[in-house]
């Protein structure tokens, strides 16, 4: 699954907030997505924690990475050991 059109631009995916961002966080619920279905939040240095933490305590499988403004998709599906955070936060 790619990026919406807001993502796209590259704003942090935390309500209110207008910086740019640097990470990506790929996530999935696993009760209603199949293992092949992944949704990326964006999001800017100050919210990353946050968000990932916001996923994982729900125990939605969960990678983060740098963004890339040329980012279109997530790398691979995510799996049970992505559910750490993945690097970089």
């Amino acid at each position: 699954m790619g990026l919406s059109s807001a993502a796209l631009e590259g704003g942090c995916s935390r309500a209110g907030c207008r910086e740019g961002a640097t990470w990506r966080i790929d996530w999935r619920n696993p009760k209603i997505h199949s293992e092949d279905r992944v949704k990326t939040w964006l999001a800017c240095d100050e919210h990353v924690e946050y968000l990932r933490d916001f996923l994982a305590s729900r125990s939605f499988p969960v990678r983060v990475a740098a963004f890339e403004a040329t980012d279109a998709a997530p790398a691979a599906p995510l799996g049970r050991d992505a559910r750490s955070g993945g690097e970089g936060a």
